[in-house]
Protein backbone atom coordinates (compact mmCIF):
# COMPACT_ATOMS: atom_id res chain seq x y z
CA UNK A 1 0.00 0.00 0.00
CA UNK A 2 1.27 3.60 -0.56
CA UNK A 3 2.18 5.91 1.66
CA UNK A 4 -0.29 8.04 3.31
CA UNK A 5 -0.16 11.55 2.03
CA UNK A 6 0.70 14.34 4.54
CA UNK A 7 -2.78 15.98 3.94
CA UNK A 8 -4.79 12.45 4.70
CA UNK A 9 -2.16 11.73 7.80
CA UNK A 10 -3.15 15.65 9.42
CA UNK A 11 -7.06 15.66 8.34
CA UNK A 12 -7.61 11.57 8.70
CA UNK A 13 -7.78 8.90 6.17
CA UNK A 14 -11.91 9.09 5.22
CA UNK A 15 -13.39 8.69 1.60
CA UNK A 16 -13.97 12.31 1.39
CA UNK A 17 -10.46 13.24 2.17
CA UNK A 18 -9.20 10.60 -0.03
CA UNK A 19 -10.97 12.48 -3.00
CA UNK A 20 -9.87 15.89 -1.91
CA UNK A 21 -6.52 14.13 -1.81
CA UNK A 22 -6.42 12.93 -5.54
CA UNK A 23 -7.83 16.13 -6.87
CA UNK A 24 -4.91 18.36 -4.85
CA UNK A 25 -2.31 16.07 -6.42
CA UNK A 26 -3.35 16.20 -9.82
CA UNK A 27 -5.00 19.56 -10.04
CA UNK A 28 -3.92 20.38 -13.41
CA UNK A 29 -5.58 17.35 -14.87
CA UNK A 30 -9.26 16.39 -15.53
CA UNK A 31 -11.18 12.90 -14.78
CA UNK A 32 -14.44 11.39 -15.27
CA UNK A 33 -15.92 10.57 -11.92
CA UNK A 34 -15.17 6.70 -12.22
CA UNK A 35 -11.97 7.84 -12.25
CA UNK A 36 -12.26 9.89 -9.39
CA UNK A 37 -13.31 7.03 -7.45
CA UNK A 38 -10.71 4.45 -8.74
CA UNK A 39 -7.83 6.38 -8.24
CA UNK A 40 -8.77 7.91 -4.65
CA UNK A 41 -9.49 4.23 -3.71
CA UNK A 42 -13.39 4.92 -3.27
CA UNK A 43 -16.20 2.95 -4.58
CA UNK A 44 -18.39 4.76 -7.15
CA UNK A 45 -21.36 4.52 -4.87
CA UNK A 46 -19.20 6.19 -1.80
CA UNK A 47 -17.85 9.18 -4.21
CA UNK A 48 -21.94 9.30 -5.36
CA UNK A 49 -22.70 9.97 -1.73
CA UNK A 50 -19.75 12.53 -1.20
CA UNK A 51 -19.78 14.29 -4.69
CA UNK A 52 -22.82 16.45 -4.20
CA UNK A 53 -20.76 18.66 -1.09
CA UNK A 54 -17.97 19.06 -3.51
CA UNK A 55 -20.10 20.30 -6.20
CA UNK A 56 -22.43 22.64 -3.40
CA UNK A 57 -18.59 24.28 -2.36
CA UNK A 58 -17.75 24.75 -5.92
CA UNK A 59 -14.76 22.75 -5.27
CA UNK A 60 -15.02 20.93 -8.76
CA UNK A 61 -15.69 21.75 -12.07
CA UNK A 62 -16.32 20.71 -15.46
CA UNK A 63 -13.77 20.87 -17.45
CA UNK A 64 -15.18 19.44 -20.89
CA UNK A 65 -17.59 16.78 -22.00
CA UNK A 66 -16.68 13.44 -24.53
CA UNK A 67 -19.56 12.45 -25.29
CA UNK A 68 -21.75 12.14 -22.52
CA UNK A 69 -18.96 12.24 -20.18
CA UNK A 70 -18.16 14.82 -18.18
CA UNK A 71 -14.45 15.61 -16.70
CA UNK A 72 -13.69 17.35 -13.46
CA UNK A 73 -10.65 18.81 -12.49
CA UNK A 74 -9.95 20.47 -8.94
CA UNK A 75 -11.79 24.33 -8.76
CA UNK A 76 -8.49 26.32 -7.92
CA UNK A 77 -10.22 29.52 -8.49
CA UNK A 78 -12.32 28.61 -4.96
CA UNK A 79 -11.38 30.02 -2.14
CA UNK A 80 -12.09 26.98 -0.01
CA UNK A 81 -9.76 25.21 -2.15
CA UNK A 82 -7.12 28.09 -2.20
CA UNK A 83 -7.49 27.39 1.27
CA UNK A 84 -6.86 23.70 1.34
CA UNK A 85 -3.90 23.70 -1.43
CA UNK A 86 -1.98 26.50 1.16
CA UNK A 87 -2.70 24.03 4.06
CA UNK A 88 -1.61 20.86 1.72
CA UNK A 89 2.02 23.08 1.43
CA UNK A 90 2.01 23.99 5.04
CA UNK A 91 2.32 20.62 5.92
CA UNK A 92 4.76 19.63 3.08
CA UNK A 93 7.16 21.76 4.36
CA UNK A 94 6.06 21.06 8.30
CA UNK A 95 7.40 17.63 7.56
CA UNK A 96 10.47 19.07 5.21
CA UNK A 97 11.51 21.52 8.42
CA UNK A 98 11.66 18.32 10.75
CA UNK A 99 13.06 16.16 8.24
CA UNK A 100 15.71 18.89 7.88
CA UNK A 101 16.14 19.22 11.56
CA UNK A 102 16.26 15.23 12.16
CA UNK A 103 19.05 14.93 9.65
CA UNK A 104 20.87 17.95 11.81
CA UNK A 105 20.74 16.05 14.86
CA UNK A 106 22.03 12.82 13.66
CA UNK A 107 24.82 14.81 11.53
CA UNK A 108 26.04 16.52 15.11
CA UNK A 109 25.60 13.40 16.97
CA UNK A 110 27.48 11.23 14.36
CA UNK A 111 30.44 13.98 14.35
CA UNK A 112 30.45 13.60 18.20
CA UNK A 113 31.82 10.46 18.07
Amino acid sequence: MAEKSFFLEFFGDTPFYRVIDFLLEHRLEDFTKTEIAKQSDVSWATLYNHWDRLEEFNMVKVTRKVGNVSLYQLNQQEPIVKQLMQMELMLIKEHADKAEEKMKVKAIAKRRQ
